[in-house]
């Protein structure tokens, strides 16, 4: 493997046989496993492929795993009794209701109504909120995941300078909070880019660990990158290509090819954020049961 590559999924690999470990020691200590839910409604292709992903995951470490798959129709009334009902299930530790959600239904509802101890997936305000003032909190699943990829990648961002493209309360935004607070893995000064950001590639050359989570398929080129940054690419396209056996090809919100000739470690797509996402997700779900298990 290139020297370069930050090996998401080989990182994610060894986070598992941490969890699994502990999995397996309270299954010994007659607590029952973690039990993580998901709901999914409607057919996005991305979010089935996630999902699906989820649950193998969670297989692979002893987590219990449900999927609750709703047609595109349900109502928003019906996705919030399901929710009520997950919330006050005490077989479950977390779960996740996987975004996007048909447009009939307003998202940001159905997160606010998830107990904040079973938000999993770090979404919920008062999460947000404990996180943004240094309180325990579920940490957002993606960001989480940077900045433990970044950790165990032995790229310490102490002191230097780190620019976001995307300010997403799911990824940027919070990454940026997080990488910016008193605490191991992070103390950097941290700069928040956007599609009104001014003389963006003058700030992008600035960084020393550049993350693309602006979703556009390679949008940053070679000559928006200083020599020897860091390179952390979390989006995902699926880009038609009728040339390979698929159809298709998986491109990130980075030009790699020519990016990693410049960049001093630079995150795959795939095998970089995503693997990383998922596993922090676990991590959440096995401080969910933690928790559960001392009430």
């Amino acid at each position: 493997m290139n020297s370069k590559l930050i090996d998401g999924k080989a990182i994610a690999a060894e986070i598992k046989k941490e969890i699994a470990k502990e999995v397996a020691a309270m299954i010994d200590a007659d607590v029952k496993a973690p039990h993580l839910a998901a709901v999914i409604v409607g057919e996005d292709a991305a979010s089935q492929t996630y999902v699906a992903s989820k649950e193998k995951a969670c297989h692979s470490v002893g987590i219990t795993s449900s999927v609750y798959r709703l047609p595109a129709s349900t109502s928003e009334k019906e996705l919030l009794d399901l929710v009520r009902f997950l919330n006050h299930d005490p077989e479950i530790d977390g779960f996740i209701v996987q975004l996007p959600l048909p447009g009939h239904i307003d998202a940001d509802k159905v997160i606010e109504a998830i107990d904040p101890l079973k938000d999993v997936d770090g979404f919920h305000p008062r999460n947000l909120g404990r996180m943004l003032i240094g309180l325990p909190a579920f940490l957002p699943a993606t960001p989480y995941g940077i900045v433990e990829m970044l950790k165990r990648s032995k790229v310490d961002v102490a002191g230097k300078h780190v620019v976001v493209l995307g300010r997403s309360n799911i990824v940027g935004t919070p990454l940026s909070v997080m990488l910016s607070r008193k605490a191991e893995g992070a103390n950097a000064t941290v700069t928040l880019c956007h599609s009104h950001t001014q003389n963006l590639a003058d700030i992008t050359r600035q960084a020393d660990v550049l993350i693309a989570a602006i979703g556009k398929s390679r949008f940053v080129t070679a000559d928006m990158v200083k020599d020897g940054a860091v390179v952390v690419d979390v989006g995902i396209h699926r880009i038609d290509d009728p040339s390979t056996e698929k159809g298709y090809h998986i491109a990130g919100d980075v030009d790699f090819d020519q990016v990693i000739k410049k960049a001093s470690k630079i995150t795959p797509v795939p095998g970089g954020v995503g693997p990383m996402t998922i596993v922090s997700l676990l991590q959440n779900t096995l401080q969910a049961a933690r928790h559960a298990a001392k009430k």
